[in-house]
C-alpha cells in the first residue's frame, strides 16, 4: 500500500511538474534544472513459521538464522521482510495449509517448507528451479537426492534433519546388551528389559514411531545403489510401496502385542513431552527422536546418565532416517532476483558454517562439518558415511512421511497390518491415477 501511495503521489508531481513548465512557455534546455530521483528499497518478503528474534532473545536456532539473513541483507543491499504464521490469525488452519494457499496465489518470494509441502507444490510447478544456485555444488547428495523434482532442486535447507534412537547406555550396559544393530538385536534387547521389570522399553509417541518403519522399509532402496529404478518402479505400479512396508510394520505390530511399545499410551503422547519424562527418570531405556534434541540444553541435553543416539536398526544395520526441509522460492516470486541473491548468501558455506557452529546441526552443506556433542557422535558417522535412508522424497509420487504418520497411527489405534497396507495400495493407485 504504501508503495503505491509512493508511485501515485510521484505521478500526480510528474504531472504538476509538466502542467507548471507548460505555464511557463517550457524551460530552456541551458537552465540549471536539479532532478532528485526515487530510488525503491529493494525487499524480499520471507514467509515462515516465526518472527525475526528481538535483541538479546535465547531462541538460538532463530537468532543463527537471522544472522545470515543480516549477511544477505548488508552484501546486497536489501531488506527481508518477516511475514509469519500465527495460530490465532488462521484459527484452523495448519502452517502447512496457510504456505500452500500463500505459494499458489503468489503472496512472498520465499518460504520455509515442510517436506510434505515441497512435495505437492513442486508438483504443482509452482516452485522455481534453484539448480543454478552457486551454494548447489557444496550441497550433500542427499539434499540434492530428496529435494530434486524431475530434474528441478526445488529446496535447500539450512539444515538436515536426522532422527535417531536415543538410548541409555547405562541401562544397557546394566544388563549387558550390546547396542542393537539389526531388528533382532533390538527385539532381544526389549525382551531381557521387560523381564527385569521394565515396564515399557520403548517410550514412543503418535509421531515417530514410523521411522522404525522407514529403517526396515528402504534401507536397501537406498543403500544397495539401485535407487532411481527402484523409485521408477514404485512410480509406474511396478512395485508396491505396501511390499516395503510390510515387514516394518509387522515388526512395529510385535512389539505392540509383546508389550514393549504401549500403543494406547502413545498415541496420546505429543512428542518428547510424552514419554520424555519416563525416559530422562530412567523408567525407559529407549526413545526416538531428532538430532538437536540431544544438544545442550534441549529436550534430552543434559541427562543423569550416558546417552548415545545411534541409527534404527535394519537388515543393513544402524540407518539414520533423514527428513529434508527446505527454503523455496515461489515461480511466481515478485523480487526473484533478489531472493535467489538472498538465497545463495545464507546458503554459502560462510553462513552455513555460522548456522551450523550456533545450532550445533548438520550441515546441508559437504564442505561443513559439524561439533557435535558425544552423544550424537553415532548417528553423526551414519550421516558422513551416507547409511541413511530418506522419509521424504520429492520424486516419489506418494507423499512418505506425512501418509506413514497417519497409518501407524490407524496401527496404534488397532487397525491389522492387513489394513494398513491396503492404505498403502489405495494411495498408490490414487497416485497412478493422477489423484482422481
Amino acid at each position: 500500500m504504501k508503495g503505491s501511495i509512493r508511485n501515485i503521489f510521484t505521478a500526480c508531481l510528474a504531472a504538476v511538474t509538466a502542467l507548471a513548465m507548460t505555464a511557463c512557455g517550457g524551460i530552456e534546455p541551458d537552465s540549471n534544472l536539479i532532478v532528485e530521483e526515487e530510488t525503491e528499497e529493494k525487499v524480499v518478503n520471507l514467509f515462515g513459521p516465526m518472527e525475526k528474534s528481538n535483541p538479546g532473545a535465547e531462541n538460538i536456532s532463530r537468532t543463527a538464522f537471522d544472522i545470515t539473513v543480516g549477511m544477505a541483507e548488508e552484501q546486497l543491499g536489501l531488506t527481508v521482510e518477516y511475514r509469519t504464521y500465527t495460530a490465532e490469525n488462521y484459527q484452523e488452519k495448519t502452517y502447512d495449509d496457510v504456505a500452500l494457499d500463500r505459494v499458489r496465489n503468489s503472496m512472498d518470494d520465499l518460504y520455509l517448507l515442510n517436506p510434505d509441502t515441497i512435495q505437492t507444490l513442486g508438483e504443482e510447478g509452482r516452485l522455481a528451479d534453484l539448480s543454478e544456485l552457486d551454494c548447489v555444488d557444496n550441497l550433500r547428495e542427499v539434499v540434492k537426492t530428496a529435494n530434486t523434482f524431475e530434474g528441478k532442486l526445488i529446496g535447500i535447507p539450512q539444515e538436515v534433519v536426522a532422527y535417531g534412537l536415543f538410548v541409555n547406555k547405562d541401562m544397557f550396559d546394566e544388563y549387558h546388551l550390546e547396542l542393537p544393530q539389526t531388528p533382532e538385536d533390538l527385539m532381544e534387547c526389549c525382551r531381557v528389559f521387560k523381564e527385569n521389570g521394565i515396564e515399557t522399553p520403548i517410550g514412543a509417541n503418535r509421531w515417530w514411531l514410523e521411522n522404525i518403519v522407514f529403517a526396515q522399509a528402504y534401507a536397501e532402496l537406498y543403500g544397495g545403489g539401485n535407487t532411481e529404478a527402484e523409485i521408477e518402479a514404485l512410480n509406474s505400479g511396478e512395485k508396491k510401496y505396501s511390499d516395503y512396508m510390510r515387514p516394518g510394520f509387522e515388526y512395529l505390530k510385535e512389539m505392540i502385542d509383546k508389550g514393549y511399545i504401549d500403543a494406547e499410551t502413545a498415541y496420546t503422547y505429543e512428542a518428547i513431552e510424552g514419554e520424555g519424562p519416563d525416559f530422562l527418570a530412567q523408567k525407559t531405556p529407549i526413545v526416538m527422536a531428532y538430532w538437536s534434541a540431544a544438544n545442550s540444553e534441549t529436550a534430552y541435553g543434559t541427562p543423569d546418565f550416558n546417552l548415545q543416539v545411534i541409527g534404527f536398526p535394519s537388515d543393513l544395520g544402524p540407518m539414520a532416517v533423514v527428513t529434508i526441509t527446505g527454503y523455496c522460492v515461489c515461480v511466481d516470486a515478485e523480487h526473484l532476483e533478489d531472493t535467489m541473491d538472498v538465497l545463495d548468501v545464507i546458503l554459502s558455506d560462510e553462513a552455513l558454517l555460522l548456522y551450523t557452529e550456533t545450532n550445533k546441526v548438520i550441515s546441508p552443506s559437504k564442505n561443513v562439518e559439524v561439533e557435535c556433542v558425544p552423544a550424537l557422535r553415532p548417528l553423526n558417522e551414519l550421516i558422513e558415511e551416507d547409511k541413511y535412508v530418506l522419509a521424504s522424497n520429492v520424486n516419489m509420487k506418494v507423499e512418505q512421511w506425512g501418509n506413514t504418520c497417519l497409518i501407524v497411527r490407524e496401527l496404534l489405534e488397532g487397525a491389522d497390518v492387513d489394513e494398513c497396507m491396503a492404505e498403502f495400495d489405495r494411495l498408490q493407485e490414487e497416485s497412478l491415477s493422477g489423484g482422481q
